[in-house]
């Protein structure tokens, strides 16, 4: 098990065309390279924004054609929502599929590549901090407010997978953040410490970590830990598969996804490992909805958040905090017969997107949500 532990913890040309004063419109040199195709509802450019760390993040902005759409427009302004995710995926994917679904039912949407990844700066690449990646989202939000064409009171923000745990960290860090989803969720620190399903977690455990990575620093500190394992070994989990069915197959594969390819640095989630998301999430006054699927392997993160957050205590959680003060707006939502990687984009029927769409996620029930909550 120990070797899928370390595969799946890896699965977790740029011309800027606006600048945060312009109004929207089309960007010229844009060509669309996503793994979906983009909606007719919608508009979409390229955009980019720096960060408090002095990283430029490269997005993509997308909005609705019909100024009809989203019957709570105010003062001609609309509410916006930032989206990044899943760890180790580009905007290409997951991320931009969530942006572009949401911008079709009215809101300002910006997907986002996370610094070091993607189209965005950072060096050295494909690393990770929990300071840093959090500081990626309230940049987001910065690039958000700024646009003429947001309500500066009604932005949201949407985590996936590893990305997840980072918006709740975010959320209990911003209170510009009105609401927020974390959808298939992991808590990348908790996994980082404590393996899948904590099976690591124990002193002795990460003891041994710690010594193979710190010797790793020094034999090659810029070694990659691999994408999603390609080909498939014979006794792969079920949720390497799922990974492998999306990444590696024409369903999800992006040139510059970590996990479709070279994967991660072996030592770009140290800090991770060692430090812990979450801990105030349990004081967040704003409205969160955590979604997962039913059958997902990472349903115990989802699930433990949540009871952390609304009650104060969660299994895998030692510390006992006092309850939410505003655990009315808090929500727990389990999508029948979803995996994990069904919630990156619907799901298909068949291996490598070859079968007819699931849709699994529940996009109106998405809109409803930040529609009542970003007031």
């Amino acid at each position: 098990m120990r070797k899928f532990i370390t595969l799946a913890l890896a699965v977790i040309t740029f011309a800027a065309c606006t600048n945060t004063n312009d109004k929207m419109s089309k960007c010229e040199n844009d060509s669309w390279e996503k793994v979906f195709p983009l909606s007719e509802k919608v508009s979409h450019k390229k955009v980019s924004f720096p960060t408090q760390y002095g990283i430029t993040l490269v997005g993509d902005l997308y909005w609705p054609n019909d100024q009809m759409v989203n019957a709570q427009m105010v003062n001609g302004k609309r509410a916006a929502l930032a989206v990044s995710g899943p760890f180790g995926a580009t905007k290409e994917q997951s991320s931009g599929l969530y942006a572009m679904k949401m911008a079709e039912r009215g809101f300002i949407a910006l997907a986002f590549d996370p610094s070091f990844t993607g189209e965005s700066s950072g060096e050295p690449r494909r690393t990770a901090s929990p300071d840093i990646n959090t500081e990626d989202f309230m940049a987001a939000v910065d690039y958000l407010s700024k646009l003429p064409e947001v309500d500066t009171n009604r932005i949201g923000i949407i985590g996936i997978c590893g990305w997840g745990g980072i918006a709740l960290n975010a959320a209990a860090a911003d209170p510009r953040i009105k609401a927020t989803v974390a959808s298939t969720m992991y808590d990348m620190t908790r996994v980082s410490g404590n393996g899948y399903f904590d099976s690591a977690d124990s002193e002795e455990a990460r003891h041994e970590a710690r010594v193979a990575i710190a010797a790793q620093r020094l034999a090659d500190p810029a070694a990659m830990a691999g994408g999603v394992i390609d080909p498939l070994p014979d006794d792969a989990p079920q949720f390497v598969k799922d990974y492998h069915d999306y990444y590696k197959t024409a369903r999800g594969y992006h040139v510059r996804s970590g996990n479709s390819n070279d994967g991660w640095r072996v030592i770009g989630t140290q800090a991770y490992a060692n430090s812990r998301f979450l801990y105030y999430i349990n004081e967040i006054r704003s409205a969160v909805l955590v979604m997962h699927g039913e059958k997902a392997h990472s349903r115990y993160f989802g699930e433990a958040a949540y009871h952390y957050m609304v009650d104060g205590k969660a299994e895998g959680y030692k510390s006992v905090v006092a309850p939410n003060p505003c655990p009315e707006n808090k929500e727990l939502l389990i999508i029948p017969g979803a995996s994990h990687c069904d919630l990156y984009d619907g799901g298909f029927t068949g291996p490598a997107g070859t079968g007819e769409p699931k849709n699994l996620i529940p996009w109106d029930k998405l809109a409803e949500f930040f529609n009542t909550n970003l007031k």
